[in-house]
């Protein structure tokens, strides 16, 4: 079930408030020489613009553009309430007054389309600025430490190395060694100098070490 309407106190207050504010700008228009359905239009173009100044502050926050409006709409509205209370001859206005209701809906008009139409960067720039936060600072750099050097042995004190082994005696075929007397033979009859160990290695592919016993057997 709806729950059943209860007056508010706020709202009532809001509404005998608007009525009676709107009954004195009336009132003012009607004085000032604006009669019929004009007189009716004036309190609602203030109202309306008083309405349209303080959305705008509430939706996009406080500019200057807004709070502006907002004055000029809240002044027009309380000194209509306070002419109509016996300050001004309303039978007689001054011309100023005349002035001013005539020359207000181009007013009203210019305010409601600042606010309605006003772009996003202005009312960025009408807000306060806010400055960067600052770059932290850079980190300083540490020196590097040089490595300490690893402590001389003493000359009595260094391990003494194990003595190489002679290297084992390399045993050559003896049909390997003829045939190397052959190839040597042959080298020197076609060259007239004698076979060296690289080329006899070439000639018999053997590694270098079984042609160095090789040599040392033909020389």
């Amino acid at each position: 079930m709806r729950p059943a309407l209860r007056p508010d106190a706020v709202l009532v207050q809001a509404v005998i408030a608007g009525a009676l504010s709107f009954a004195h700008l009336h009132d003012l228009a009607a004085a000032a020489g604006q009669s019929g359905w004009k007189a009716w239009a004036y309190p609602v173009s203030v109202d309306l613009l008083l309405v349209a100044a303080w959305r705008r502050l509430r939706s996009d926050g406080p500019s200057r553009l807004a709070w502006c409006w907002f004055l000029v709409a809240l002044v027009a509205s309380l000194g209509a309430n306070v002419a109509t209370a016996g300050f001004l001859d309303l039978a007689n206005p001054p011309a100023l007054l005349r002035l001013g209701v005539a020359g207000w809906p181009a007013l009203a008009f210019l305010g409601g389309t600042l606010l309605a139409h006003a772009s996003s960067p202005d009312r960025a720039g009408d807000r306060m600025p806010v400055p960067p936060a600052p770059a932290a600072p850079a980190p300083t750099p540490t020196p590097e430490s040089e490595p300490e050097p690893a402590p001389a042995l003493e000359p009595d004190t260094a391990p003494a190395l194990p003595a190489a082994d002679p290297a084992p005696a390399v045993t050559v075929p003896a049909a390997l060694v003829d045939h190397a007397r052959k190839v040597a033979a042959d080298h020197e009859a076609r060259t007239g100098n004698p076979i060296d160990t690289d080329t006899l290695r070439a000639r018999l592919g053997v590694p270098p070490h079984l042609a160095d016993a090789i040599a040392a057997q033909l020389a």
